[in-house]
């Protein structure tokens, strides 16, 4: 007979599956789109229009470039919630939970550091020395017109650069839920075959080719 203490534990649904925030650089996309329509372009005149070896060496020459475009300018994101932070660069995937985050870093890039003292660079949130001039800006016309008394335009949300302010969230969710137990783990880092297995075989073929004269 089965008493009460013998059933299966219930799944506790008190507490919500976290979602991911996704961060990507929309201008590393728009760009990737342009590159690899510029390369189709290209690569399908030459295999059309090409004669002896140029529409094998047309290609070789797409099947190296189109995952490295891929690579730099589609691929890399940033996937955050409560438990880990998720980094998807151009060649590799790295986990950290966020018990492993010492530090997330802004300079002429943003990167990571884990307790081991690793750095990891977040390609997807690239930094604009550009945006962050005009955010100092107007953060420098803020303190003015609030120490002259007058009521200022610029909210403060808009004193930050948006990848400045990006890294602002980050480090707030690290130490906010560093000691969680759902936050806890280790570092894993993958490296991503799915784009150099392609790349490697397109250079490869390339070098055969050229080679090959």
């Amino acid at each position: 007979m089965t008493t009460p203490d013998d059933q299966p534990p219930v799944p506790d649904a008190s507490r919500p599956e976290s979602k991911d925030r996704i961060y990507r650089s929309h201008a590393g996309i728009a760009s990737g789109v342009l590159l690899l329509a510029l390369a189709g372009w290209l690569g399908i005149d030459a295999l059309v229009s090409g004669h002896g070896r140029t529409p094998w060496l047309a290609l070789a020459a797409l099947i190296l470039l189109i995952p490295l475009v891929v690579a730099f300018t589609l691929r890399p994101a940033v996937y955050a919630n409560e438990d880990r932070l998720r980094i998807r660069n151009p060649f590799r995937v790295i986990v950290l939970p966020w018990s492993k985050v010492a530090s997330l870093r802004s300079g002429f890039s943003n990167e990571v550091v884990d307790t081991s003292g690793t750095k990891f660079q977040l390609w997807a949130i690239p930094v604009s020395l550009r945006a962050r001039k005009s955010a100092a800006r107007r953060q420098a016309r803020s303190a003015a017109a609030d120490s002259s008394g007058r009521t200022s335009s610029v909210m403060t949300g808009s004193t930050r650069s948006p990848s400045d302010q990006i890294m602002d969230d980050l480090r707030e969710l690290a130490e906010a839920r560093a000691a969680a137990e759902g936050a806890q783990g280790e570092v894993s880092v993958r490296w991503a075959y799915e784009v150099l297995g392609p790349a490697l075989a397109g250079a490869a073929v390339l070098a055969i080719l050229l080679a090959v004269g």
